[in-house]
């Protein structure tokens, strides 16, 4: 008996593979598709991960990074005794949250605004306008915010043929920060309301007519019946949002901050930037400043993903 569930077992086994084999060729153009993009994530972000052992050793270009001198804890030891890593550490996490708090609830308000509005050209128009930012660099976009508010730009001008005077607002620290979320809500909350949008197309347009029928106006009908539905797509986004704290969006910082307001817009990419090209160029400390960086990510991530689990939703992992 033995024997024939050992036979039955390994021609089941046989089958499963050769099964397998004939799904593969069946739909191999799907698969090829599937192996490019397996393949430039394991070439461009797997494969330099050996990289991260810069944060445990004396790197030595001569040496190599495999064969520079192992130093254990030492570039950790160090950047918990500095004082400029703390304050990007605190700018960081200060930016990020706000961000949390001030940016990610804008792409969901534009979404449920636009999806009032009756579908035609109007609302194409709307859509299209709001879309665009997003397909500009932040250089550009720094660049525009620069000859709008700089020393000679055009606010500083108008304020001038006005008697008022010019202002310092690039040079503002108090204005610096909200100065960040204003440019980043307009250049993106566009872009991530077709996210939103299409999950409120998936809403039955059944739950509206019973709401309606039972009385309920626009606003309790966005609180009641679009809002419960989307709440996924919502959570889902949050939990991408939370997992990306850490890097408080350097593009724009790197293309928007100034000497003058360094000390409230120095995050850590900023500073492992600075400390890697502007300076000696100390590999391993810099190393160990993003590998921190990408742990606490990775923590704050798993950690909102097991609430929301908690909370009843479905979560990431």
């Amino acid at each position: 008996m033995g024997n024939l569930s050992a036979v039955g077992l390994s021609g089941g086994r046989k089958k499963g593979r050769h099964g397998l084999l004939e799904q593969i060729k069946k739909n191999r153009c799907i698969y090829l598709f599937m192996a490019v993009s397996l393949g430039w994530y394991l070439l461009f972000c797997y494969g330099p991960m050996y990289g991260l052992l810069l944060a445990f050793k004396d790197f030595n270009a001569s040496k190599g990074i495999l064969m520079s001198p192992f130093v254990g804890l030492k570039h950790y030891r160090e950047l918990f005794q500095n004082a400029e890593f703390f304050e990007a550490f605190f700018n960081t996490l200060v930016i990020s949250f706000s961000r949390l708090l001030v940016e990610f609830p804008a792409p969901i308000i534009l979404a449920l605004l636009l999806n009032e509005l009756r579908d035609g050209p109007y609302k194409k128009t709307l859509q299209t306008i709001y879309t665009f930012p997003y397909f500009l660099s932040w250089v550009v976009v720094g660049s525009i915010v620069l000859n709008m508010l700089g020393s000679d730009g055009v606010v500083n001008n108008l304020l001038n043929m006005t008697g008022i005077g010019s202002q310092k607002f690039l040079a503002d620290k108090s204005l610096f920060r909200p100065l960040l979320y204003i440019t980043s809500i307009w250049k993106s909350a566009g872009w991530t309301s077709i996210i939103y949008l299409a999950s409120m197309s998936a809403v039955s347009p059944e739950l509206y007519e019973a709401a309606t029928i039972d009385g309920a106006n626009r606003l309790q009908r966005i609180r009641y019946v679009t809002l419960p539905c989307i709440r996924p797509t919502i959570v889902v986004m949050l939990l991408m949002a939370v997992g990306n704290t850490m890097n408080a969006g350097f593009d724009q910082i790197f293309n928007m901050y100034n000497p003058a307001v360094r000390s409230v817009s120095e995050i850590l990419d900023t500073y492992i930037y600075r400390i890697t090209f502007q300076t000696s160029g100390d590999f391993g400390f810099s190393t160990a400043v993003g590998l921190f960086k990408s742990v606490i990510n990775f923590i704050l991530l798993f950690a909102f993903d097991r609430l929301a689990k908690r909370m009843g939703e479905e979560g990431l992992f």
